[in-house]
Order: C-alpha cells, then sequence, then structure tokens
C-alpha cells in the first residue's frame, strides 16, 4: 500500500493540531498566540473618561497586611485583575512585569488577584515575576468591577480612568510609555 505525499502531509497537520491539545507544546503555544494577539491598549477620549470619587477600598499586600487604597489618591495608578489559572492573564504578565521594570518607584502598581497566597507565590517564582501582588478582598466595595478578569486600568492624579481594558493588552511598548509620561508630567 504506497501512501500518498498529502495524506502524510494531512496526518502531521493533524497530529500538530493535535499536540496543541495534549502536550506542553500547546500550553506554551496558547500563550504565545495570546501574546502575538494582544495590543496596546486604547486610550480613552478625555470628555469620555469616568472618574474614581472614592479612593477608600481595602486591600491585601503581599504579606497578607490590609491598607487602604487612599494612598494612591494623586498618583499615577496601574491596576490589573488577574488569576493564576487563567491562560491569558499569564500571556499579559510579561509586559505587566516590562512596564513594572520601567516605572516602578514612578507610578502605583496594583496587581490585584482574589486567589489565595500559595497558589499565587508558587505562580510569582515559576515565572520569575516581581511586581508586587496585591490581593482582593471578597465582598469590600471597589471603584471598578472586579469580576472582569484580566482587565486592567490606567488612572491619571486626578482619579480619571485613561485606560479602561477587558481582556488582555501589551504593556510594554511605546505607546503605553509615551502615555505614563504624559500622565507624569501633568
Amino acid at each position: 500500500m504506497k501512501i500518498s505525499k498529502k495524506t502524510v502531509l494531512n496526518i502531521l497537520l493533524i497530529l500538530f493540531v493535535l499536540s496543541f491539545f495534549v502536550t506542553p507544546l500547546g500550553y506554551y503555544g496558547k500563550i504565545a498566540l495570546n501574546r502575538l494577539f494582544s495590543f496596546s491598549p486604547s486610550i480613552i477620549e478625555t470628555s469620555q473618561r469616568d472618574r474614581i470619587m472614592d479612593y477608600d477600598w481595602k486591600l491585601k499586600d503581599a504579606d497578607w497586611n490590609f491598607f487602604n487604597f487612599e494612598k494612591s489618591k494623586g498618583n499615577v495608578v496601574f491596576i490589573n485583575l488577574w488569576a493564576s489559572w487563567r491562560l491569558p492573564c499569564e500571556a499579559e504578565l510579561a509586559s505587566i512585569q516590562e512596564l513594572y521594570d520601567q516605572y516602578k518607584g514612578k507610578i502605583d502598581f496594583y496587581i490585584i488577584t482574589n486567589e489565595n497566597r500559595p497558589p499565587v507565590e508558587e505562580f510569582m517564582e515559576k515565572h520569575e515575576f516581581t511586581f508586587p501582588v496585591t490581593y482582593l478582598i471578597i465582598g469590600e466595595k471597589m471603584p471598578i468591577d472586579p469580576d472582569k478578569v484580566p482587565s486592567s486600568y490606567l488612572i491619571d492624579k486626578q482619579g480619571n480612568i485613561v485606560v479602561d481594558k477587558e481582556g488582555i493588552a501589551d504593556w510594554s511598548n511605546a505607546k503605553v510609555y509615551d502615555l505614563i509620561d504624559d500622565l507624569l508630567a501633568e
């Protein structure tokens, strides 16, 4: 029995596609595809921006200590809602790490999860992320929707939401850096 070249190519194609479902190649391939198709977030027009009026909401830091978001009033703030078990979040966090490396100490970062510490700490160590993790207090009031995961917000010094991005985005690019530089200069 002779197998045609077309049949061999079809079998190889099917095996390649199946590998995305049953091997680690698929997991890393999905992350790579998510990163490939993530773009710079859109900036909200000045007249369309919502404003955070209430900074009085509580969170927990990496040491599980409570703190109030009020400490960020008057600062440029980056907020990201994520979960370690969500593949799109993992794809996005690499660009957030680059953003953090570029602007740590200049803007306030809130990389917020509603998970418990052990899986988050394991995830952070595995991926060598160094940005600060903030823990959501379930049921605590928030000026943003904590159910949209992943989602990110960039807030100016006056509390205006300049970027409101549901889903993943590429946060490490010149467009975002220029925007943050402008917000810091205000």
